[in-house]
């Protein structure tokens, strides 16, 4: 586990903590670091487009350009689990909202 993993860790949580109380830049953020492989992430198109969507739900034009591009490089059903995916956080993220 070197550096690079540390940091991409680090960069998830923080952004995710962030995102998860409705932080649009954080959620671009992520998507832009999931679609290019930045801070040591892997690159998967499916986790960018979940999160470039969600940042297009809460008002972000860059994330549905974004979502737009990468939805070209991306096939039905990989589309289909992103935003599943999207779904699924928005609905826990919410629940825990309200706790």
């Amino acid at each position: 586990m070197g550096s690079s993993f540390k940091s991409a860790n680090f960069l998830v949580e923080s952004r995710l903590r962030d995102a998860a109380v409705g932080d649009v830049d954080a959620l671009y953020e992520l998507g832009v670091a999931y679609s290019t492989g930045t801070h040591g992430i892997d690159v998967d198109l499916i986790e960018a487009h979940k999160w470039f969507n969600l940042a297009a739900l809460n008002g972000s034009e860059r994330a549905q350009e974004c979502r737009a591009d990468i939805a070209e490089e991306m096939t039905a059903r990989e589309i289909a689990q992103a935003q599943r995916q999207a779904r699924a956080w928005l609905s826990e993220t919410t629940v825990r909202r309200a706790a």
